[in-house]
């Protein structure tokens, strides 16, 4: 994914996060790469990430379009890639990792410092961002050498906010949103650390407590809906709903 595409990513999500489209609306490309002001290939590579992100659906009249979402489907989508995640991250350990991955690895984490750690991040930086820890994440998954697990998270990439980083967005502000990008980093450094010292429990609890950031961020809307909504109004696509 270049970059010109993952801004274009970044922003189409964060549209759908601030309620800018209602379930059911249709998504056509000339007026969303108006809008932007990009080309239409941009547009609907990221339109196809979106879908495969369970964030929006196909329109039977063509195209895509908004779709709702429960609140208990992405927590369960959460819960499991924590899980998931953290299992590739010990076979890593365990099985000792490739010097070629560790180097991939690192490079992120160099992508990653060069993103957060400033005074103000902007919307290139937190394109820059979004498109390091998805490579991040993808590295680790492949490098596992786990099929079974791999056909698992291509499952989970599916479901709504589930993917790396379908909720990275969903903060008050730029600053409130990078400090969590800092935190959430900071993780990431100290998994790669886990998995160079053959360190299997750790690095598994480390991937299972990454998640918790988009875990927290679920718990804050539900629980503070009113304020949630004023804040992040697209939190308005999920209709509350749980099991039990």
């Amino acid at each position: 994914m270049n970059s010109n595409q993952s801004k274009v990513l970044v922003q189409l999500r964060d549209s759908i996060l601030k309620g800018e489209f209602v379930p059911g609306q249709r998504l056509a490309e000339i007026p969303l790469a108006e809008k932007l002001g990009v080309s239409r290939t941009p547009v609907r590579l990221a339109l196809t990430s979106l879908e495969h992100e369970g964030l929006i659906e196909q329109s039977p009249s063509g195209g895509y379009q908004m779709r709702r979402f429960t609140a208990q489907e992405i927590a369960d989508a959460i819960q499991v890639r924590g899980l998931v995640e953290g299992f590739a991250a010990r076979l890593l350990a365990e099985a000792g990792a490739p010097r070629q991955l560790l180097r991939d690895l690192h490079a992120c984490l160099d992508d990653g410092d060069q993103a957060v750690n400033k005074a103000k991040m902007d919307l290139d930086d937190y394109a820059a961002y979004v498109e390091m820890n998805d490579r991040f994440h993808r590295l680790l998954m492949q490098g596992c050498g786990n099929v079974a697990l791999q056909r698992v998270m291509d499952m989970l990439d599916g479901q709504p906010f589930a993917s790396p980083s379908a909720m990275l967005p969903m903060q008050s502000s730029m600053e409130e949103g990078q400090q969590w990008m800092q935190q959430a980093h900071r993780l990431h450094h100290s998994l790669v650390q886990a998995i160079e010292r053959g360190q299997g429990s750790r690095a598994q609890a480390l991937g299972e407590e990454h998640v918790e950031i988009a875990r927290m961020n679920l718990d804050y809307a539900l629980e503070r809906p009113e304020l949630a909504a004023e804040l992040m109004p697209g939190i308005r696509l999920l209709d509350g709903k749980t099991r039990g």
